[in-house]
């Protein structure tokens, strides 16, 4: 089992940045594959990004791209979410899901596909 806990949200301005991190019990972080969703207000969870065990590969949300960077340390059990140039519409609480039976690009889209959740982190962009 893997326990997930996220930190790193606040307020910010636009245009601002923020850097979310989700650490991860266990010795075994380096065989799953991870990925960043949000839930904003009276909406559904949404991809935000992904990467993969190694790190290799990463997977962005279009509305995303170019703005935030997802990166992994397998060494300290950690996974990233770098996030420049932020939006008013980033608005939401992030989280960071753990998941081991991907087998192809797409699944990271899917938070169904993901096995474990941290509980969440809030981040705020005023305009």
């Amino acid at each position: 089992q893997v326990q997930l806990v996220e930190s790193g949200g606040g307020l910010v301005q636009a245009g601002g940045s923020l850097r979310l991190s989700c650490a991860a019990s266990g010795r075994t972080f380096s065989s799953y594959a991870m990925g960043w969703f949000r839930r904003a207000p009276g909406k559904e969870r949404e991809f935000v990004a992904g990467i993969s065990r190694s790190g290799a590969n990463t997977y962005y949300a279009d509305s995303v791209k170019g703005r935030f960077t997802i990166s992994r340390d397998n060494a300290k059990n950690t996974v990233y979410l770098q996030m420049n140039n932020l939006k008013p519409e980033d608005t939401a609480v992030y989280y960071c899901g753990a998941g081991n039976t991907f087998y192809s690009g797409s699944y990271y889209y899917t938070d169904r596909n993901y096995d474990y959740w941290g509980q969440g982190t809030q981040v705020t962009v005023s305009s």
